[in-house]
């Protein structure tokens, strides 16, 4: 007997076809987004528009702050990698990383809203996603400052004071202070200023 293909989620292991109910589900979130809002969007709304029982989607997703970090995570995580090589000093490809990462969610205001309260939610399985994007835009920054064949020393005092740099800045647009672009040029300002 062959195994079934696995898919790994943030939360757990998935068979394709428990994948597949997840992918529905994280789509129809963000058709629920978009057209209610956050105030409209609930695990049972979402599961109705997957067509899928409001139990099956509990058993994948424990809350809707659940869903709008995975459907983040899902994002992030999709990113395509880009290519440092050539790209200047340091702080140019922090900025390009940086930039990426904060432009990521910046055409969809519903979701980007969504999000940055979502991300701070209490919630065990956001704790975990929320972790778990961390540690990709960390992995991203120390590639982008070990630089070209990742030779350059980081320093982990400068990576942790750009990381909150992005995550002062992503908190500040969620709540309206900023759009995503200016959220951009501003971790850009203060990247060049951290790595002068």
């Amino acid at each position: 007997m062959s195994t079934p293909t696995r898919h790994e989620s943030p939360r757990r292991r998935l068979s394709d076809q428990q994948a597949g109910t997840v992918d529905r589900l994280t789509e129809a979130a963000l058709e629920v987004l978009r057209e209610k809002g956050t105030t409209g969007l609930t695990v049972r709304e979402v599961a109705k528009r997957a067509r899928v029982a409001a139990a099956t989607a509990y058993t994948y997703f424990s809350s809707k702050d659940h869903v709008v970090v995975e459907v983040f995570w899902r994002r992030l995580h999709s990113l395509p990698e880009v290519d440092l090589e050539g790209e200047g000093d340091a702080a140019d490809r922090v900025v390009i990383v940086l930039r990426q990462v904060a432009l990521l969610v910046a055409d969809e205001p519903e979701l980007a809203s969504a999000t940055t309260a979502s991300l701070l939610g209490a919630d065990p399985e956001v704790e975990h996603l929320r972790i778990e994007v961390g540690v990709e835009i960390r992995r991203r920054l120390m590639a982008a400052l070990a630089g070209n064949g990742g030779t350059e020393a980081v320093d982990e005092r400068v990576l942790e004071a750009l990381e909150s740099v992005y995550s002062g800045a992503l908190l500040r647009a969620g709540l309206g202070y900023s759009t995503y672009e200016q959220m951009a040029d501003s971790v850009e300002f203060a990247a060049r200023t951290i790595l002068r």
